[in-house]
């Protein structure tokens, strides 16, 4: 996990490492065109590999997507299980694609509460990609930031528990160590799609520092274009991190 200090960019680093997408509006997208909201997260796969592609190409690290959250199944039992079989669906049609682009995949979240079939193809796709070193597409399949934070104060209270650790020695580096992504930067760039202006219990503990952009653009409609212009935003922003401009400036120098 990267501190805010160890994340002030000069002005040549105009890419971000880490980009989190909250990827919404698939259903008002399939309801505007008078198509039942399966539709919209049909379209919005899309839009994932068009998204995935520019940011191989244009130097992303990791990719993180918010694909089903903790939070989903209060939806309606068909839509959510809709979702899980376009889950599937897309595991089946794009681990190749996935593959042959040199992108690595990984399923982030509680994935134990899903159908053994589906949680089987999850392991076997992260298997498949597992020796690639290009972009790391980190899918968040029921995941929630809150889940996040108690599953890490939860597996540092059984280390405290079991005498591997004394309570005070839990500090902000620790709980970051026991947290999903721990192993990569924390997102550079938030992006949600919608026009929602909220992060609905994403990634809440890294993306403390991140530079958050929000579109009212739907989901299935997010392209390359629009991916740009995010980059393009965050490239034009200057990143504090707590710190005065004028300290920002004598720390480039």
């Amino acid at each position: 996990m990267s501190t805010g200090s160890d994340l002030i960019m000069s002005p040549e680093q105009r890419i971000p490492e880490h980009v989190a997408i909250v990827m919404d509006g698939n259903g008002r997208w399939a309801e505007r065109q008078g198509k039942p909201r399966t539709a919209g997260h049909r379209a919005g796969v899309e839009s994932v590999r068009r998204v995935m592609e520019v940011c191989g190409e244009e130097g992303v690290r990791v990719l993180t997507l918010f694909a089903f959250s903790s939070e989903n199944w209060k939806r309606p039992k068909s839509e959510v299980n809709l979702l899980l079989d376009l889950f599937l669906v897309a595991l089946n049609q794009e681990i190749r694609r996935i593959d042959k682009r040199n992108v690595r995949l990984r399923v982030v979240g509680d994935v134990s509460a899903f159908p053994h079939k589906l949680q089987q193809r999850i392991v076997e796709a992260e298997r498949l990609t597992a020796n690639n070193d290009g972009l790391l597409l980190q899918i968040a399949a029921n995941y929630g930031g809150r889940w996040d934070i108690t599953q890490a104060a939860r597996g540092l209270a059984r280390q405290v528990q079991a005498g591997k650790m004394d309570a005070d020695d839990i500090d902000e580096d620790s709980i970051g160590r026991a947290m999903c992504c721990s192993d990569v930067p924390d997102p550079d760039l938030f992006i949600r799609t919608g026009g929602e202006q909220r992060l609905s219990n994403f990634l809440l503990w890294q993306s403390a520092y991140a530079e958050l952009y929000f579109t009212d653009v739907l989901w299935p409609d997010f392209h390359e274009a629009e991916m740009r212009a995010a980059i393009d935003d965050f490239a034009a922003r200057e990143r504090r991190f707590g710190l005065t401009g004028a300290q920002l400036e004598s720390s480039s120098c």
